[in-house]
């Protein structure tokens, strides 16, 4: 009796034991696959195409997608542009993130920035620039930033925009070639070079108009500054502008794109070569006449006034949209030459927790700011 016991107990581990074996798998399969496998993100489904309606045509804004990494924020981000009545946007197409390595490129993330600005109605304007690791000096020989791009490779820089705006023909119409160059951080901490920024120009221009024919390369991007001659941060963006046509730019770009800040000043105080103000593009304009460049069209890429309430150059928020508004006007009332204002910036995809903040049109989780509202008032939304 006590065999026959002991031999069922075998026979019924055993039979367990074939069964737990059969099982398991069935079992633990779907928890490996729990830890294997990303959950899926947001499914992202493309609007019907739209139209933006607004009453200035001039409205824009400068949006700021570069680190936005999720489809569904790139899309309600652009949505909310739409809804807010601006046709235009500014937005940067960083070099390095597109061409990591020489002649190998990464073109998923502006393909779904510019297929989700299109499908909104709206007109990019990009920018283009950030030099990559590869095509900057060895950092064992010399250290450099991003923003610093040699001679030597000003034929890379050129070859990667005509790539881009053949990418893009039909898609994309106009470009901006560097930014701020009358900066030193923008021009890789060393001293500007308004010749050198001609050069970039001059090797820029052919490669982008022989890949696409209709694309409208923007010279320029100059930052608003009184920098003296000599100065370690930078150079004034008249005496820049002066040097750029001095040094031959002239022909290599079919529009000057400016950087228009109001700081504290209202929009229609007048402009003075010592004072950095809203109107100050107008002494611009007024250089590009002088030398015969009086068709040539004005795009203010980035600009506008900041409401912290405890930066020095700020304004309070009511007083923001009262200049900003009016600006709007004044250059659809007092600037033929100017298509567009895009203020910086409408959202950043993670708050700066700085002064920079209080630029934006929406909080980093889409609530709109008071600057928004008013402006989508404005454009009759």
């Amino acid at each position: 009796m006590k065999g026959k016991r002991i031999r069922w107990v075998h026979w019924s581990w055993t039979q367990g034991r074939n069964w737990l074996l059969r099982v398991l798998p069935w079992v633990l399969a779907p928890l490996l696959l729990l830890l294997l496998v990303r959950p899926p993100g947001v499914l992202v489904v493309l609007d019907p195409p739209q139209t933006v309606m607004t009453t200035n045509s001039v409205v824009g804004v400068h949006t700021r997608l570069t680190d936005e990494v999720e489809a569904w924020k790139i899309q309600r981000t652009l949505q909310l542009v739409r809804e807010m009545g601006a046709p235009w946007i500014v937005e940067y197409f960083p070099w390095a993130y597109i061409e990591p390595a020489p002649g190998r490129y990464n073109w998923g993330h502006a393909d779904m920035v510019i297929e989700h600005a299109r499908n909104q109605g709206l007109t990019v304007i990009a920018r283009l620039g950030m030099t990559p690791a590869w095509a900057r000096p060895d950092p064992a020989e010399q250290e450099t930033t991003f923003t610093y791009l040699d001679a030597a490779r000003y034929a890379d820089f050129a070859r990667f925009v005509a790539a881009f705006v053949s990418r893009y023909e039909g898609q994309i119409t106009h470009i901006i070639i560097w930014n701020e160059p009358n900066l030193s951080f923008e021009w890789g901490y060393r001293p500007v070079d308004p010749a050198g920024y001609a050069a970039l120009l001059q090797a820029v221009y052919p490669a982008a108009h022989e890949a696409n024919p209709d694309v409208i390369v923007l010279g320029g991007a100059l930052a608003p500054t009184l920098e003296p001659p000599g100065s370690p941060a930078g150079l004034n963006d008249l005496l820049y502008l002066e040097e750029m046509y001095a040094a031959g730019a002239g022909p290599y770009f079919d529009a000057l794109a400016a950087h228009a800040y109001g700081l504290v000043f209202p929009p229609e105080m007048e402009p003075a070569p010592d004072l950095i103000n809203f109107r100050r593009v107008e002494l611009l304009r007024e250089i590009m006449i002088a030398h015969g460049d009086a068709d040539k069209l004005v795009y203010i890429t980035e600009g506008g006034w900041n409401d912290h309430p405890r930066w020095v150059h700020a304004v309070r928020p009511g007083q923001r949209v009262t200049y900003t508004l009016a600006a709007y006007e004044w250059i659809r009332e007092a600037w033929p030459w100017c298509p567009v204002f895009a203020p910086w910036m409408f959202r950043t995809p993670a708050p700066l927790r700085n002064y920079q903040d209080y630029y934006a049109f929406v909080t980093v989780d889409f609530q709109p700011r008071p600057i928004y509202q008013a402006v989508q008032a404005y454009t009759g939304n």
